[in-house]
């Protein structure tokens, strides 16, 4: 057996402890076939949660976008003991709104309600403390109940490079986030939930993990901003780092029906992916009651790539700043 035939093997052993239950195509099964719970005590021991009681809070904040040619804002809620423990790093989730949104939107106590999720997630242990932004997602025209937000690189500004490139930069800049990959995921709802799967798939250096609650993946503008249709022109060695994560309220027929298309394009090309149904529309209560689902897979695969990347470099968390990040 070959080196990279033994690391297959660690990494599928790795994922069954985790509760996430791959095929050897790493296709996501069936819902019936899955078992979803996640096991709190496969939690990284160095993840610290003696702060986790401590009630969240979120700022936003300005950057000066040269991508779009203004000012633009970001929601961010810092993990608990963020001030506490200066060495250690963390993963980021990137939080999308939808059409006529803003940045506040996921924490607003009518709306999102992102932080009492997140709260109850880390004191279960089925997410680690993490880094939750909330970019701006509309466009030069500002934002509009009578149209969706452009997440694309299109006439009207250049908002999937705003998002997907230049604003995980600025995050980069200003807190100590884990600069890989596999420690960033991006969701949204309904057209965030669209806008998520694109501006990922488009920033595939910067995320791999993408979920999207009641989205879409036609887009108007063409096959470069579908992603059903995009996803398909990755390379094959991208398209296997994937993780995407899709749910719909059974009420929603349009987006329930993307959404199942969509999946099995996803099966076909052997991108891991997790479909989920429950009962709902398109709705804040629909979204609030079903992030915890998405950020639970988030989740689960944030451990799964802990423990890979301790198994590569020896035990050495990503977790923990090292002494040269700090020069």
């Amino acid at each position: 057996m070959n080196y990279k035939q033994s690391k297959i093997l660690l990494l599928l052993s790795v994922l069954t402890l985790v509760g996430c239950d791959f095929s050897q195509s790493t296709v996501a099964k069936p819902l019936q076939q899955q078992n979803l719970q996640t096991n709190p005590s496969v939690a990284p021991t160095h993840f610290n949660t003696s702060d986790s009681a401590t009630p969240l809070t979120y700022k936003i904040e300005t950057y000066d976008s040269q991508v779009m040619g203004a000012s633009r804002t970001y929601g961010v809620s810092l993990p608990p003991g963020y001030e506490q423990n200066p060495k250690q790093s963390y993963p980021v989730i990137f939080l999308l709104h939808g059409g006529h949104g803003n940045p506040t939107d996921w924490f607003n106590q009518s709306k999102g309600q992102a932080l009492k999720t997140v709260e109850k997630l880390y004191s279960k242990g089925k997410l680690p403390p993490s880094i939750i932004i909330t970019p701006d997602g509309n466009d030069k025209r500002g934002s509009s109940p009578y149209r969706d937000p452009e997440y694309i690189d299109g006439p009207n500004g250049k908002v999937s490079t705003a998002v997907g490139d230049e604003l995980v930069k600025v995050v980069q800049s200003r807190y100590r986030t884990i600069n890989n990959p596999d420690f960033w995921a991006i969701g949204g709802l309904s057209s965030g939930g669209w806008g998520a799967m694109n501006v990922g798939l488009h920033n595939l250096d910067h995320f791999l993990i993408l979920f999207s609650h009641s989205g879409y993946f036609h887009d108007k503008s063409g096959p470069m901003n579908s992603p059903i249709s995009y996803i398909k022109t990755i390379p094959l060695q991208a398209q296997k780092k994937l993780r995407i994560y899709l749910d719909s309220g059974t009420s929603d027929i349009e987006e329930i029906d993307e959404a199942q298309n969509f999946s099995q394009v996803l099966n076909k090309l052997k991108v891991y992916n997790l479909f989920r149904e429950f009962p709902g529309s398109h709705t804040w209560k629909y979204w609030r009651e079903h992030l915890s689902d998405s950020l639970t897979f988030v989740g689960e695969q944030f451990r799964v790539s802990e423990i890979a990347h301790r198994t590569e470099n020896l035990g050495v968390s990503p977790f923990e700043k090292v002494k040269s990040q700090n020069n």
